[in-house]
């Protein structure tokens, strides 16, 4: 089963705290330390400490660069990546990440992504973070990457002399199409680095789907606000993919319709059965603006959803359809045959671990006879009934 991470960015996120949080999660120290040596970006020292931020521990790393350390144009990086000894992994996720972050970079300044120069992105700091959290998802066996909606923090933030509204530019441009927002905290919580790496990697951003947490890890960022944890969560998980017992799997399907030609119910009603529905009710309701409309609720089984879908949109008016997996246990069902004076009737005999604890004549059957012999339908049903009767306490 697929190792999954999901990123609960309740406070932001950058290049450290991801890469702290995966430390936290269990990724070696050292490993890092020796998969980051098969690049060479020049003298730099690695510290990871144990932090705690508003109550919460967890790991907080820090880069210190040489002297010798100069600033780097994108083509610069992208060159450095290609002849790193880096696996081949993290090599092309690392520079996916750093693409993406000078061609926001680039957008933002209004220059070809070839032109791009980063300040402190292009520094020691940045390649250890984006190419050490991609160390990270490899060691760790990550193989899909979700997210939280982001929180950017609010307020502004000071880049050089200039003081930019937060998100800052870059971080903006890279969250394009994803949930985000401000909460309570002010300051800067995700920055550009954070950004492009959840940004490249995370196909899914929404609140924590239904998942098995193994790990759980927090990297911490540099600021300690007493009351807000300044932590990225991290959790390694699974799907949570538990089959329900035999019998019980079933798909309600549901629909609100208050514009459709009611005549049009009836034949959608027996089209719906020959394509699998099991079951299938309407219910009068209120629906907006005051307008009475129809629920119509299916019931069918998995395999079934997609065509009676289509047969929802083709023959209804409704624009959307609803559906859930729900629990549903049924009795045991059998059909045996009974004489009555006018001819044989089927009844299902529906069973409890075995033993009858309902019984009834086939609709059609008795309708049929009725029809033929013209005799009431409800005396044929009570006659059905009878003849069942008699011939269970004969056997018993």
């Amino acid at each position: 089963m697929k190792r999954l991470l999901y990123f609960d960015v309740f406070s932001g996120a950058s290049g450290d705290m991801i890469l702290g949080a995966l430390l936290d999660l269990g990724l070696s120290f050292a490993a890092l330390k020796r998969e980051l040596n098969k690049m060479d970006i020049g003298s730099y020292r690695l510290r990871a400490d144990s932090a705690v931020r508003a109550g919460i521990a967890g790991k907080k790393l820090e880069v210190k660069a040489g002297k010798e350390v100069r600033k780097r144009a994108y083509p610069d990086i992208e060159r450095l990546l290609v002849r790193s000894r880096l696996s081949e992994g993290v090599r092309e996720r690392s520079r996916a990440i750093f693409r993406r972050l000078a061609e926001a970079e680039g957008r933002v300044h209004g220059v070809p992504t070839s032109q791009v120069h980063f300040h402190e992105v292009g520094a020691v700091d940045a390649l250890v973070d984006i190419v050490g959290a991609c160390v990270g998802f490899e060691l760790l066996g990550v193989e899909e990457f979700y997210a939280s909606p982001i929180n950017v923090g609010r307020g502004t933030v000071r880049f050089r002399d200039t003081v930019y509204p937060v998100p800052a530019p870059a971080t903006a441009e890279l969250l394009k199409g994803i949930p985000t927002y401000a909460g309570e905290a002010a300051g800067e919580l995700t920055t550009p680095t954070g950004a492009a790496i959840l940004s490249t990697v995370c196909t899914r951003f929404a609140f924590q789907p239904l998942l098995v947490v193994e790990r759980i890890g927090y990297g911490a960022g540099t600021r300690q606000e007493p009351d807000h944890p300044n932590m990225l969560r991290v959790f390694l998980a699974r799907h949570a993919e538990e089959p329900l017992p035999e019998g019980f799997s079933a798909v309600q399907m549901e629909v609100n319709i208050d514009d459709m030609n009611p005549q049009l119910f009836g034949y959608l009603w027996e089209r719906a059965f020959a394509l699998g529905a099991l079951d299938l009710f309407l219910a009068p309701v209120q629906m907006k603006k005051n307008r009475p409309g129809t629920l119509l609720t299916l019931l069918c089984k998995p395999e079934s959803v997609d065509a009676l879908a289509t047969l929802i949109f083709t023959e209804t008016t409704t624009v959307g359809v609803r559906y859930f997996h729900v629990l549903r246990k049924t009795l045991q069902r059998e059909l045996v045959g009974v004489r009555t004076p006018w001819g044989s009737v089927r009844v299902k005999e529906s069973k409890l671990d075995g033993r009858i604890v309902n019984f009834a004549p086939e609709y059609e059957d008795c309708k049929r006879i009725a029809e033929r012999t013209g005799r009431p339908l409800k005396e044929v049903l009570a006659r059905a009934n009878q003849s069942y009767l008699s011939s269970r306490s004969r056997t018993e």
